[in-house]
């Protein structure tokens, strides 16, 4: 069965969200919600989301993760980042002059572990530097990095929790899978 990944850039940040879907499915999955809904859900076909995934905790990231919960849609995050999408602070929606903070109930996921979402497995590559918790998830032939890598660069490290040295460690254990995977970062192209 085929797995269909749409795209839309969101929000001030033009953060890039993903909807993936497997054929034959009745639902979904969503990486990276960090805002506009409604033009998210006009990319899932109608499908129920099953889970929303975050590559890590900055407010352009899971700002719209609440308009699209639905009865059973599970919310994750690494461990690691589990307390930015609810702290202004360390989420840094100050940045923007507004205070966000997630309410939702997050679940925790460590490096390694694969999840089974949707039809769709994925492995999880625990890359901190960016933040503490960054990700990238791994399935198929396509990476989703977050901001660790995106657009042709790196992730900043002058926010809350970042670590330019554990950024470049991140990147260099990332690094085999750019010859052989799609990149699908967080900003950009």
């Amino acid at each position: 069965m085929a797995l269909t990944v749409h795209r839309a850039v969101v929000g001030l940040l033009e953060t890039n969200c993903y909807v993936l879907m497997r054929d034959g499915r009745d639902d979904c999955l969503v990486i990276d919600p960090g805002a506009g809904a409604s033009k998210i859900l006009a990319l899932t076909e109608g499908r129920k989301i099953a889970a929303i995934l975050l590559t890590h905790g900055h407010f352009d990231h899971c700002g719209a993760a609440e308009d699209l919960m639905g009865e059973g849609t599970r919310l994750l995050i690494h461990e690691a980042d589990a307390a930015m999408p609810g702290d202004p602070a360390w989420n840094v929606s100050w940045m923007i002059g507004r205070a966000f903070a997630l309410k939702a109930p997050l679940e925790t996921f460590r490096d390694g572990d694969v999840l089974d979402l949707a039809g769709i497995r994925l492995k999880v590559i625990h890359t901190p530097g960016h933040t503490r918790g960054s990700c990238c998830f791994e399935t198929e032939d396509l990476l989703f990095t977050g901001d660790t890598v995106m657009g042709g660069s790196v992730g900043r490290t002058d926010l809350p929790g970042g670590d330019e040295a554990q950024l470049w460690a991140s990147v260099a254990r990332i690094r085999p899978l750019f010859a052989t995977h799609r990149i699908l970062g967080g900003h950009g192209e």
